[in-house]
């Protein structure tokens, strides 16, 4: 055994956990981990939960990536589902499945992500549980459980004409700094390599920052929710491509204004990871901090998506099922 920093196949699923749980701070819950399943509470009876997955290949790249940011990634994206909803994330749940050569630094790490991750985005949000399994594909599930508070859960589907459509967050920056790896950092077969911090212009740190290590604005789900908004959801997959589920949920049309997009509107538009919140609030209502206004809900059209009142062309965002890239590293 290297006693030094041993692989987790040279240990007891018990011994990685306890160098898992060592790192993650005390619990919450009534019961927290260790038993057959957590016990946690809720304010009013309701509990929002969602679960979302991130695959060594499709979704990060090692190369590219230390544990620390998959820890803190997997944590934000969930983060930002729970928050969407209009509600205050209070407990993760995290199935984690390695190679056996993984070595137990590695998981530690992983696991300071996902404390850090929540202390930042949303305090009080801890790690209550979760699974260990061994695979040859290094996988990490995880399950957010949010509470409502006493608000009426906020959906996608309730948008009316007239609204004000806003965003909290950034939209863009993520996919942008996406780019820089896939463009300057792979070999010549394609192969993703380790990023080199002389070959990044400036302002491309906070690009690539912005894709491995996502800081959306969890804490204004719910501020949005008391504000009265009438639809939200999470921009993971490009703001034109979410736009367009919203507005097909609610069975409208949304017309983006392109000078509200920022410097790079097409970035904005296309690019998917921000995990900003987009929501619609009622038209004369003032927006909550945090908000900016970026279109306007209309009366359904032709098309569910208009940027300056016309059509949007191409899908506008990432879909896994057709965008999916094999390639590891």
């Amino acid at each position: 055994m290297t006693t030094s920093d041993p692989t987790v196949g040279e240990l007891s699923e018990g011994q990685v956990l306890r160098g898992v749980l060592d790192r993650l701070g005390p619990t919450r819950a009534e019961v927290g981990p260790g038993d057959d399943a957590a016990v946690l509470t809720a304010v009013d009876g309701r509990i929002v939960a969602t679960v979302d997955t991130l695959v060594h290949g499709p979704d990060f790249r090692l190369a590219w990536s230390s544990a620390f940011d998959l820890g803190w990634k997997a944590a934000a994206v969930n983060l930002a589902d729970v928050a969407a909803m209009g509600a205050r994330p209070t407990a993760l749940l995290v199935a984690l499945a390695m190679p056996d050569e993984t070595r137990l630094s590695f998981v530690t790490a992983l696991a300071d992500g996902l404390r850090a991750a929540c202390e930042a985005l949303a305090p009080g949000c801890t790690v209550e549980g979760g699974d260990l399994a061994v695979s040859d594909t290094l996988t990490i599930a995880v399950t957010a459980i949010g509470s409502l508070d006493g608000v009426a859960p906020v959906l996608r589907r309730g948008a009316r004409p007239g609204d004000v459509v806003a965003l909290a967050g950034e939209a863009g920056v993520a996919g942008r700094g996406l780019g820089i790896l896939f463009d300057r950092f792979r070999d010549a077969e394609g192969h993703p390599v380790p990023v080199d911090a002389k070959r990044l212009r400036a302002g491309e740190a906070a690009l690539i920052g912005a894709q491995l290590r996502p800081a959306p604005p969890i804490g204004l789900g719910p501020v949005a929710a008391r504000a009265g908004a009438t639809a939200m959801m999470d921009v993971s997959d490009g703001l034109a491509l979410d736009a367009s589920r919203m507005a097909e949920a609610s069975g409208i049309t949304i017309d983006l204004a392109v000078d509200a997009l920022g410097d790079d509107p097409a970035s904005a538009l296309r690019g998917g990871e921000d995990h900003a919140l987009l929501a619609a609030f009622p038209p004369g209502d003032p927006l909550p901090p945090g908000f900016r206004p970026i279109g306007q809900a209309l009366a359904r059209g032709a098309s569910p998506v208009l940027v300056d009142g016309v059509p949007f062309a191409g899908r506008g965002g990432w879909d896994p099922y057709q965008d999916w890239d094999a390639a590891r590293g």
